[in-house]
């Protein structure tokens, strides 16, 4: 089980969460290669292009994120995602464990509209991000 007892983590959850905060993201990583306790690593305003930036290619890490998009020019949206992050250079013992972790994860960072897994930056492109976003929302008013 991952240990996710730290209420830093809930704290920016809910920050991330909240209208009339510029927060929109937050990462966990572990402790340390050999602990399963989750910590917040890091926090920002920048969105998924932001967050590509630190994602470090030898951890394994989770991160929550608010999307905005469009769909016309009249709606703006917000969405939230689950970010499970493996990086190409991660050790096997940490990649077998990560999918157990993630239910664990998901109990705490439970309110996102898709899961989006990551093995490379390029993963985390806005583009096709959202085009999922607006698929799992069911409305849309460009074809999409």
């Amino acid at each position: 089980m991952a240990d996710l007892s730290d209420p830093k983590i809930t704290e920016a959850y809910l920050d991330v969460r909240q209208d009339n905060t510029d927060t929109n993201w937050v990462l966990l990583d572990y402790e340390s290669d050999r602990s399963d306790k989750l910590q917040v690593t890091q926090t920002g305003t920048g969105g998924l292009d932001e967050l590509k930036e630190v994602l470090q290619p030898g951890r394994a890490s989770f991160a929550y994120v608010r999307v905005s998009y469009s769909n016309d020019k009249e709606s703006q949206r917000q969405k939230f995602i689950l970010v499970v992050w493996i990086g190409p250079e991660c050790k096997i013992m940490r990649r077998a464990k990560i999918s157990v972790h993630a239910a664990d994860v998901k109990a705490v960072l439970r309110a996102y509209s898709i899961e989006v897994a990551a093995r490379e930056k390029d993963d985390l492109n806005e583009g096709p991000i959202v085009i999922r976003l607006r698929k799992a929302g069911g409305a849309s008013y460009d074809g999409v």
